[in-house]
């Protein structure tokens, strides 16, 4: 039961104020996608293409969806890390970062030189602690840098079931 006031019930139940509260607060949380199978891609551009397709034939694409199906997560690796290309990185990004925040005081305080040599010289200090203490941490573990992809098998394009029909057969003109 709820009172007037929309305070909750037994079971800690909203009441009808507080429901209303309680949907416009509430997170969009994941869901699976839904709709039937137009197509199938075996990269992400061949089913952007397609999609993009039935949009330029003014295909109502608010109606489809584009799901990669069989993930995985793919580690790229890109060369092997020493100790002087972790300290070359560390210093290169260090002074980067003091360049922006000297001219970022200078702006402020009027001056330009001494700030953007206080800016530089702190950089360097940090981008060297930043870059040395992570790299001495794994004891020769990861001597390598790399990037990290999730990629799909596939790339499978759904559609709504009342415009499912229509969009296959317009895609079936798209020569890819």
């Amino acid at each position: 039961m709820t009172n007037p006031m929309g305070r909750p019930g037994p079971m800690g139940q909203p009441g009808p104020m507080g429901q209303a509260n309680a949907q416009r607060r509430a997170p969009q949380l994941p869901t699976p996608p839904s709709g039937w199978p137009i197509a199938s891609y075996p990269t992400y551009a061949e089913a952007q293409r397609a999609v993009d397709f039935l949009s330029d034939q003014q295909f109502p694409v608010q109606d489809v969806t584009i799901v990669g199906v069989d993930l995985m997560q793919v580690e790229r690796v890109l060369g092997r890390l020493t100790w002087k290309k972790v300290i070359a990185g560390g210093i290169v990004s260090g002074i980067w970062l003091g360049v922006f925040f000297g001219l970022l005081l200078g702006i402020v305080t009027g001056g330009f030189l001494g700030p953007l040599i206080v800016g530089i010289i702190g950089g360097l200090i940090f981008g060297l602690i930043s870059a040395s203490v992570p790299y001495a941490a794994t004891k020769g573990q990861r001597d390598f840098s790399s990037t990290m992809q999730l990629v799909a098998g596939r790339y499978d394009v759904l559609c709504d079931p009342k415009t499912a029909e229509q969009a296959r057969d317009m895609l079936s003109r798209l020569s890819l």
